[in-house]
């Protein structure tokens, strides 16, 4: 299992998102988007998988990362068009 971190263009789309990994038995967690990913304000989801896979689909998505050692973050995925 990784950690990873979704981050969206919009705080309704992080809850939605959120949401979807809770009632799926994801492990999840909302938080403000780390200043290494964004210099924005914004919300962002950390939850735990197999794959980024788990957030393709999600609406807003503007991308996912793998959470590596250290505090630094590798981007797994990103929506062609949003």
């Amino acid at each position: 299992m990784n950690d990873y971190a979704a981050t969206f263009h919009t705080g309704y789309g992080a809850m939605k998102f959120y949401e979807r990994c809770v009632s799926g038995g994801t492990p999840a967690r909302l938080s403000p988007v780390p200043r290494k990913l964004s210099s924005s304000c914004g919300t962002c989801v950390f939850f735990t998988a197999d794959s980024p896979e788990r957030a393709r689909g999600a609406d807003d998505l503007e991308a996912c990362y793998l959470a590596l050692p250290g505090g630094d973050y590798q981007k797994e995925y990103e929506p062609r068009e949003r």
